[in-house]
């Protein structure tokens, strides 16, 4: 009986050694789980950069059409074989 006690013991040391100090154990969970948070602020930070990117092509897209736009209206410009009209209401 006492040594079936003892290689259980035994058994169950090696088992908690493997947890603490094996391959997948916990200070190896700490060391990836401080990679995953390094991760994911740069993963966060170029999510970030992308945006940015992404809002300044759409204002260079959609900034030759308000350029054109305040061209026609303010400086009365036209393109070539266009016919600009007026409307203006008395005051």
């Amino acid at each position: 009986m006492r040594f079936v006690t003892f290689a259980l013991l035994v058994l169950l040391v090696l088992v908690q050694a493997e947890l603490w100090f094996g391959k997948g154990g916990v200070p190896r969970m700490l060391e990836l789980e401080a990679k995953l948070q390094a991760q994911e602020a740069a993963n966060d930070a170029a999510r970030a950069r992308n945006e940015q990117l992404v809002a300044e092509v759409r204002d260079l897209e959609e900034g030759m059409e308000m350029i054109e736009e305040r061209a026609r209206y303010e400086l009365g410009m036209t393109k070539p074989d266009e016919i600009l009209v007026q409307i203006t209401t008395p005051r």
